[in-house]
């Protein structure tokens, strides 16, 4: 565990940072173009490495971690031209000059600050065009000076431009690209503990429901043992009445804290392809962590987008949950959509082991499970009787099905309800 700790810290250190990028900069620098006939000057992938690396890993300082690489760099060219026998001052002139280019790039981003930029794609790359030809003009001119004492033409300006254009927004859009796959994971947890929450904030508000009728009898009978002369009785009632609101204070607390965190409102819109996605997605990785082989189909003849996903989610993933606990080592969880009549129809089918006809009648009540965990402690969760009342929220209905192996759930809500 410290070993794993250790190695943890090592990896998050900006030290280890630098090096990893400036190593994998030099190395990967060696993919090259050489588009001056018998000059030194190169495009290389290190160039695009370097600026990738520090968009999606990037270090506290920039401007040292540029320095450091083009540092690097130089060294790896050096060390490589020396051992196929080139002299080292003629060596060190000719790599020299690209500690120009990462040092003024770097610098480029330091001072005009990256992470302004990196949720606006064509400002960082058209700042990556500018910095890129400014570092490889100033490179490329050092080096003609050292070597034949000139600047720069028009043609070979001009290939420096060329290659900055699509360097740098092959860069950004590669970037861009793995940053829209992350965001949408990040999505796709936060709606799925934004499902959980909202369920568990309805099981919240029925419960201080059941608090406040507890608190009218506790409160009735006092009264009742008061007239009665039971005194020593009532003041425990009251007692008891008392403690029970004090909960259900610090429970209105809590629910004012979850309704902050599912305020429907406030998410963006998702189709209804889109959370069969999610759903399936969730429950396959819930399925490995129980240890089973779970197949999971969707078939879908109607799409459109919704508001409701917070609320679909929350009636989904229960019922798809259940259908991979119904199935005992191996089997299959049927997803599908469909529209007629203005309903929009959801159903989950399994090959598990199937619901009891006493159960059937059973499994939508209030408090009513038949899952115990190995300690024999019953499960706790919001159960179907709360994917009920969501489904009932929308105006829709949800029943069960027994099947000849395995069961059928099928929710069906009004399509207005749902593109609301």
């Amino acid at each position: 565990m410290k070993s794993k700790l250790a190695w943890q810290h090592i990896y998050q250190s900006e030290t280890a940072r630098i090096i990893f990028i400036a190593l994998l900069t030099a190395i990967t620098g060696e993919l090259k173009v050489i588009p001056f006939a018998g000059e030194p000057f190169r495009f290389a992938l290190g160039g695009i490495v370097f600026f990738l690396l520090i968009l999606i890993y990037p270090p506290k300082s920039i401007l040292r971690t540029g320095l450091v690489t083009a540092v690097t760099v130089v060294l790896f060219r050096v060390i490589e031209q020396l051992l196929l026998g080139a002299d080292l001052a003629e060596s060190v002139q000719m790599h020299l000059p690209v500690v120009l280019f990462y040092f003024l790039f770097a610098a480029g981003w330091h001072f005009v600050g990256l992470e302004k930029f990196k949720s606006h794609p064509l400002q960082l790359g058209m700042l990556a065009i500018l910095f890129e030809i400014v570092g490889n003009t100033a490179e490329h001119a050092v080096r003609n000076w050292w070597t034949a004492h000139y600047l720069l033409d028009v043609k070979e300006w001009s290939i420096l431009v060329g290659v900055a254009l699509l360097r740098s927004f092959f860069t950004v859009g590669l970037y861009s690209s793995v940053a829209l796959s992350k965001e949408k994971q990040r999505v796709r947890e936060i709606l799925g503990i934004g499902s959980e929450l909202y369920a568990e904030t309805l099981y919240l508000q029925k419960s201080m429901d059941h608090m406040e009728q507890i608190t009218a009898s506790s409160y009735d009978l006092y009264r009742k043992l008061q007239q009665g002369e039971q005194r020593p009785l009532g003041i425990q009632a009251l007692q008891i009445a008392q403690e029970i609101h004090e909960v259900k204070k610090d429970s209105q607390r809590i629910l004012a804290g979850l309704s902050q965190l599912t305020k429907l409102e406030e998410m963006p819109v998702f189709s209804i392809s889109t959370i069969m996605e999610m759903v399936q997605s969730a429950n396959q990785k819930y399925s490995k962590m129980l240890g089973k082989q779970v197949t999971f189909y969707i078939k879908q003849t109607t799409d459109f987008q919704t508001e409701q996903h917070i609320l679909l989610l929350a009636i989904l993933n229960n019922l798809t949950a259940n259908a991979v606990e119904a199935i005992e080592h191996t089997g299959t969880v049927r997803m599908t959509v469909s529209l007629t009549g203005g309903q929009v129809y959801f159903q989950i089918i399994d090959d598990g082991k199937g619901i009891s006809a006493d159960n059937q009648k059973l499994i939508f009540e209030p408090g009513f499970t038949t899952k115990y965990n190995d300690q024999g402690a019953q499960a706790t969760g919001i159960g179907l009787s709360h994917v009920k009342a969501i489904t009932e929220s929308l105006g829709g209905s949800v029943e069960v099905n027994e099947l000849e192996k395995g069961t059928l759930f099928q929710v069906n809500v009004p399509l207005e309800r749902l593109q609301q």
